[in-house]
């Protein structure tokens, strides 16, 4: 590369893993196909809470190509509890998790036996000749009714359904800031269980190697060496017979950051047969066994001077954690924990959470994992005390956020913010709103009493992303670090192979690392191949997660590339007889100060280190270089976003008319790819506040269990969306980068709702509880308006 080639980083590069999906050269884990395989399936339980007093597979054993089939009992010996790696206080509730039930189910859906057989078909077929007795034990759903003392218990043998108590309080007590407060608004607000909808179902395939012991398991994860760690201590298999792969993995949005029943039952089904063995989740499987998101009730109040100046904060959250502590399960919240205050100054913020256990699916990440949450809100309730205030809702936010001049600031939930400008965002996102002309609008179509009103929503959020580092989760009592591994291969022909840690599953991660890479290193963006998603080829890593991948992953990547150059220019200095402070290194060539023409490219480098024919005194055989990077703190994107929405007020029916926003996410490696994941983010993000909600009835059984009752949008479903961005670079990291995959989705349920309420607030409304259905908003223009 000379130094007249344009930089990779920045440009907007096409992906280059899409050829392969385009042209369906993909290997989707149920795509895996090997000699003798196996087929399984799964026995789930009807019921939300009973008693399991007999299993008898045998009848299964008579069907048409069944091999085996296994009750819990019969394969409870040698497996333990799935894990949770997260148990944020001392005296945590933790109970045994085991990936099939033996005694007892709790949820609809927990496995109860396996069938075995030559094809999926024959598996599923097999099944209902399974008999199962139960005895019903009491449901338990309610969050608040859980926590009576006399409420029938999920886990007879813990006691009670509180999970744990976590508590944050900073600042002035909020007792005496109420006190002294000219304006309080409280208010509750529900955040709905959601269902992940990844585009492919989860799958495992295991496939032994009986002479050695060793396993190899393809698993549709994000996170393969978490998995390897996990499923080893589960199953006792050693870790050094087990190797993990993640292939093409179709999407995750959190759902496949865990350690599920699935992966640990067909690895023991495969090692109790020594035959490779699948299994692939249905859609509707997946409803109830692919673990939900969200499932929180917040009771909020926030205090304030007249003049709008904010002074305290004050969150109880009780969050639904469902049956069963997965992974991450008990921290979701406590991720969240820290962003309540937001980007706003204030006196004093306390806040409490409280872990309920219920007999419905278990709850854990889902993209953006407690941060969503916080930022609902915070945002809903600036609007609530706007309106309380007669302010404007952007102007409200001027007068308590934090100014471009005051960073670095600490924050009154102790993190320290590195960089912002919520100024900058803020006048672009508006200027392509066109945000006076549609309140003059608004306040045109409330004088006349039109029955279509036109509402204006505001979000103005930042969120903590890059899960690291490893001492603060440390802290937060989280088992694992947050540090993150890159390795690069020069190969004596020139060509580049980055060895990544990271996991990617739709975010472009092979494209983005071989910008980084190419720019470093200065050879053509082609001659860059990454290499993830094995736990063999990239023994090293922390996996994807929590916007994690290119603050973290990235940077271990520039600083592997960093180090190759550094051990190429010894060589080149030799070669060139001059020293090293005298070299030049610019577009991929060592040159000599003064000798232009003295010169070696970094590729020809690569080659005289493979002959070893002319290498310095002492110096190893090699220029290929590894790094492990572990940040000290987190990055914190942030932005701006509008919403204008049109509600019918006869009908409930709500139009997004239009969405414009503009975040900053530090500098920007691939324009194109943060487009999609804004894109990508705010469809989610609409979605919660719109369309989806995961349904149960009194009995604990899952009623929105079928994309017929979950209403997923599609593009039709959406507005076109106005982006923009501006640039604060990070200061924490040598790329300036910050984290975007879960931005849009974070930001843009508040909008949506703080517009529809604002639409309807003429009207009495003061909320409408998620997703805001034609119903309920009918519902709430009714009860105003009466």
């Amino acid at each position: 590369m000379s130094d007249t080639v344009e930089r990779e980083v920045g440009r907007s590069r096409p992906r280059k893993e899409d050829a392969r999906l385009l042209t369906g050269q993909t290997n989707w884990t149920d795509n895996i196909d090997v000699g003798g395989l196996l087929h399984l399936a799964i026995l789930r339980s009807p019921m939300a809470h009973a008693r399991i007093d007999r299993v008898d597979v045998a009848p299964a054993l008579e069907r048409p190509g069944v091999i085996a089939a296994f009750s819990g009992g019969d394969l409870a010996e040698g497996m333990g509890s799935l894990p949770c790696a997260w148990p944020v206080t001392e005296d945590i509730v933790l109970p045994d998790h085991p990936p099939i039930a033996v005694d007892e189910v709790r949820y609809a859906g927990d496995p109860v036996a396996v069938v075995v057989a030559r094809d999926r078909y024959a598996a599923a077929d097999a099944l209902e000749a399974i008999e199962v007795d139960y005895t019903p034990l009491p449901p338990v759903l309610d969050l608040e009714a859980a926590l009576a003392e006399d409420a029938p218990l999920v886990h007879s043998d813990k006691g009670t359904n509180r999970s744990y108590l976590w508590p944050l309080r900073t600042g002035e007590p909020f007792d005496a800031v109420r006190e002294r407060a000219e304006v309080t608004v409280k208010r509750r607000y529900v955040h709905q269980r959601l269902i992940p909808n990844a585009m492919e179902p989860r799958g495992v395939v295991v496939t032994p190697l009986a002479a050695s012991g060793e396993y190899t398991l393809y698993s549709s994860t994000q996170i393969p060496h978490i998995l390897r760690i996990m499923l080893a201590v589960v199953t006792g298999v050693p870790e050094h017979k087990l190797r993990v792969i993640a292939p093409d993995v179709g999407g995750g949005f959190g759902s496949k950051l865990q350690v599920y029943g699935e992966e640990a039952i067909t690895l023991a089904v495969a090692r109790r047969l020594g035959r490779p063995v699948k299994w692939t989740e249905s859609r509707s499987e997946g409803y109830l066994a692919t673990h939900h998101g969200r499932g929180m009730i917040q009771d909020i109040e926030i205090a304030a001077d007249r003049d709008g100046r904010l002074l305290g904060l004050k969150a109880d959250l009780l969050v639904d954690m469902g049956a069963y502590l997965m992974l991450v399960t008990p921290g979701i919240p406590i991720l969240g924990a820290f962003m309540y205050p937001g980007i706003y100054k204030m006196d004093s913020y306390e806040l409490g959470v409280t872990g309920v256990f219920t007999t419905r699916t278990p709850t854990d990440a889902y993209r953006g994992a407690g941060r969503p949450e916080a930022t609902y809100a915070i945002e809903r309730i600036m609007d609530e005390l706007a309106a309380e205030l007669g302010l404007d809702p952007v102007e409200l936010r001027r007068r308590n956020w934090i100014g471009h001049e005051e960073f670095p600031y600490t924050t009154i939930a102790g993190l320290t913010y590195d960089s912002g400008n919520y100024e900058a965002a803020t006048e672009k996102a508006l200027a392509l709103f066109d945000y006076d002309k549609l309140r003059a609008e608004q306040a045109d179509r409330n004088r006349r009493g039109d029955s279509v009103r036109l509402g204006i929503g505001v979000s103005t959020y930042t969120e903590m992303c890059g899960l690291a580092p490893s001492r603060v989760l440390r802290d937060l009592r989280y088992a694992a670090g947050g540090w993150e591994a890159a390795s690069i291969r020069v190969l004596p022909t020139g060509k580049v192979e980055v060895v990544t840690g990271t996991s990617p599953h739709g975010q472009g991660h092979v494209t983005c690392w071989s910008q980084i890479a190419a720019d470093v290193l200065g050879v053509p963006f082609e001659d860059v191949q990454v290499v993830h998603g094995d736990t063999r080829a990239a023994p090293q890593g922390m996996d994807t997660y929590g916007s994690r991948s290119l603050v973290v992953g990235g940077t271990a990547v520039h600083h592997a590339a960093q180090k190759v150059v550094d051990k190429a220019r010894k060589v080149a200095a030799h070669l060139l007889e001059a020293s090293e402070q005298d070299l030049e290194f610019t577009g991929g060539v060592f040159s000599v100060k003064g000798s232009p023409d003295a010169r070696r490219t970094i590729q020809e480098l690569a080659f005289e280190t493979f002959s070893s024919h002319d290498l310095p005194d002492g110096m190893e055989p090699t220029i290929n270089a590894g790094h492990v990077t572990d940040p000290d703190t987190f990055s914190y994107p942030h932005g701006t976003h509008l919403c204008a929405v049109e509600v019918d007020t006869e009908t409930g029916q709500t139009r997004i008319r239009s969405y414009v926003c503009v975040d900053d996410v530090g500098k920007v490696i691939n324009p194109m790819i943060v487009e999609g994941q804004v894109h990508g983010g705010l469809a989610q993000g609409i979605a919660q506040a719109l369309y989806e909600e995961a349904v149960y009835d009194d009995q604990g059984n899952l009623v929105s269990g079928t994309m017929a009752d979950y209403l997923v949008p599609s593009a039709a479903d959406l507005p076109d969306f106005v982006t923009d961005r501006t640039e604060t670079p990070s200061t924490t990291n040598p790329l300036g980068v910050k984290g975007v995959g879960e931005a849009g989705t974070i930001a843009s349920t508040p909008a949506v709702v703080n517009a529809i309420v604002d639409a309807l607030r003429p009207l009495g409304v003061t909320d409408v509880r998620m997703p805001c259905t034609p119903e309920r908003v009918w519902r709430a223009i009714e009860e105003g308006t009466a």
